[in-house]
């Protein structure tokens, strides 16, 4: 570790900035928000930061810098000007005087340099390339912004107006320490990031009053995993993810998205597969109230979203009865992620005017739908565990009434690096997965919007011109 990376208290502190371009304005800015007295001198500054000067009531000194404006009344100076000697000039005047510096585009005559920060104040969390890359510091810091909710900074206010409390109600470190743990992670922080932060201290009053039950209840969350690309996770099913102590997953869920997960979390499948359940779905029921009863936080990862054709709805059914409490994330669909990585748009006003989701999975060798429903053009039919079933479904779509020709697409592990798209028509879907192997999860469309495939499949030619 090059960089010894601390949170300086300078406030009220004098600071002197050099240079009146980007580079110093985003510093003074910086420095300002931290509570610093700040000194410019500069002999050209951008009018934004005189008018930025003037609004802050700041000193500026219009001219060029000089040895004696460095002294050790300073706790930091700034160089950013565009002279390469000034600024060396500068550093060695600061260090002289015992006065931290940094200097613009020169990390080897920094004693500190400026992180990129996001700010969920009293929260701060800073990202540093040690000046190898600002623009990678900036990239990162935009991707934490979307799994760390503004809502953090009105959390940690809430714990900081109950911490002597709860320090009073709970006298051991250890207690208070799985106190704390389920705060931040379950309801309470929840509502905050909902918004209600009534609520959410109405909930903390409550646990501290009654800590031991606190610790003795669990929570269930109830993911969509999506179907297969972990960049369609939600933001708050990554979060959620992340604190969970116990994953209890299906088949469906994709190998990348269950490396995502550390090596503290148990991991628990319950897949089921045709003619093979490793878990009968009652029993799966019972299990995630058994953890929940243990006091674990618990994460039901579903492949696509959990509220259709997932028997999510049966889950928390369970859970209510049980007095468990529990959250819903949904997911993206296999309907929606698959139609879309494979350029078949699911309505278009030219081919579709709507969309029917249906099961396609065999009871007795038989697909038992109403037929008669499914039959039109202008909608788009999205059939979902019916790999097996598919040569029973389109005869039965052409024996009541549909285009014999009407075109098919079979999206095989969709929205994966393992994406195949297979196109055929429905009277030859018998004789295609006779010749060609297709393996499960699959996804079959039937539909005039398929046509579109060629001309929309974005996803498979950004593969190609990877290779």
């Amino acid at each position: 570790m090059k960089l010894l990376p601390l949170s300086l208290n300078l406030n009220g502190q004098r600071a002197l900035v050099v240079g009146g371009g980007p580079v110093g304005f985003r510093r003074c800015k910086t420095l300002v928000d931290a509570g610093l007295q700040v000194q410019v001198v500069s002999i050209d500054v951008l009018p934004a930061f005189v008018q930025f000067i003037q609004d802050q009531k700041l000193n500026l000194a219009k001219r060029a810098v000089t040895k004696s404006d460095v002294s050790a009344d300073y706790a930091l100076v700034v160089a950013a000007t565009n002279d390469r000697a000034a600024n060396q000039m500068l550093a060695a005047q600061a260090k002289q005087h015992g006065v931290l510096v940094n200097v613009a585009d020169d990390a080897a005559a920094c004693d500190v340099t400026f992180p990129s920060v996001l700010e969920r104040s009293p929260v701060q969390v800073a990202v540093s390339s040690g000046s190898a890359s600002p623009i990678l510091s900036k990239m990162l810091m935009r991707r934490l912004s979307t799994v760390i909710p503004s809502g953090y900074g009105k959390l940690a206010d809430l714990v900081g107006a109950y911490r002597q409390k709860v320090k009073q109600a709970i006298p051991k470190s250890a207690d208070r320490k799985l106190f704390w743990e389920k705060i931040l992670t379950g309801v309470v922080a929840e509502n905050i990031f909902s918004g209600r932060p009534e609520r959410a201290e109405t909930l903390l009053q409550a646990a501290l009053a009654k800590p031991k039950e606190l610790q003795a209840r669990g929570e269930v969350y109830l993911i969509g995993a999506g179907p297969g690309d972990p960049d369609l996770l939600t933001v708050r099913a990554v979060r959620l993810l992340h604190q969970a102590q116990v994953i209890v997953y299906d088949r469906l869920v994709s190998p990348e998205i269950l490396s995502m997960f550390g090596e503290h979390q148990e991991m628990l499948y319950v897949g089921k597969q045709r003619a093979n359940h490793s878990m009968p779905q009652q029993n799966i029921n019972q299990v995630l109230v058994d953890l929940a009863k243990q006091g674990k936080r618990v994460a039901r990862l579903k492949g696509g979203d959990p509220f259709i054709f997932g028997r999510g709805g049966e889950e928390i059914e369970t859970l209510a009865q049980s007095g468990i409490p529990f959250q819903v994330i949904p997911g993206i669909t296999a309907a929606a992620g698959c139609a879309s990585y494979s350029g078949i748009p699911l309505t278009h006003r030219d081919y579709a005017q709507s969309v029917r989701f249906v099961t396609g999975q065999l009871q007795d060798n038989t697909v038992d739908l109403n037929w008669p429903q499914l039959i039109d053009n202008d909608q788009t039919l999205v059939f979902y565990m019916g790999l097996n079933g598919f040569p029973i479904i389109s005869q039965n779509l052409i024996e009541h009434g549909m285009n014999a020709a009407m075109p098919v697409a079979l999206i095989e592990k969709g929205t994966t690096l393992q994406q195949r798209v297979h196109i055929t028509s429905l009277d030859s879907i018998g004789d295609y997965l006779a010749t060609n192997k297709v393996q499960s999860p699959s996804l079959f469309i039937v539909g005039e919007v398929v046509q579109l495939h060629q001309k929309l499949s974005w996803f498979e030619a950004n593969e190609a011109e990877s290779k």
